[in-house]
């Protein structure tokens, strides 16, 4: 499985951005996959998840009600719009995948693929 994220760049706070994840490989439609952010010196967080079929999302709670997980498994493509856009969303931006049962889907231990990352930095 290759995971490719794109939508990096430089943006205003309170701006909104979309990030998305394409994946290669292994069937889409039958993954958990999740995004998951690292800033220095914080390690790599959580930030939401989303199962096979897209019914449920799961969120942190810094991102809750300011980010929208998605995803279209006819294109094999995972998203995140991030509206509100935080100084402290800066980060890179990693998309995540499993094909297995594992930890709860906020675990970092609990994926197997990661793409490459993508980084996003907000200013005030």
């Amino acid at each position: 499985v290759q995971l490719q994220a794109s939508g990096e760049g430089l943006f205003q706070a309170g701006r909104r951005l979309r990030l998305s994840c394409a994946s290669f490989g292994r069937p889409f439609r039958t993954n958990v996959m999740a995004w998951f952010r690292e800033s220095p010196g914080k390690g790599r967080k959580f930030v939401a998840a989303i199962g096979s079929t897209g019914h449920m999302t799961y969120y942190s709670d810094s991102v809750k009600g300011r980010f929208t997980i998605s995803r279209d498994n006819a294109k094999n493509t995972l998203y995140v719009r991030m509206d509100s856009l935080k100084p402290e969303d800066t980060a890179v931006y990693y998309c995540a995948t499993r094909y297995r049962p594992g930890p709860g889907v906020w675990s970092v231990d609990g994926y197997d693929y990661w793409g490459q990352g993508t980084q996003v930095t907000v200013s005030s």
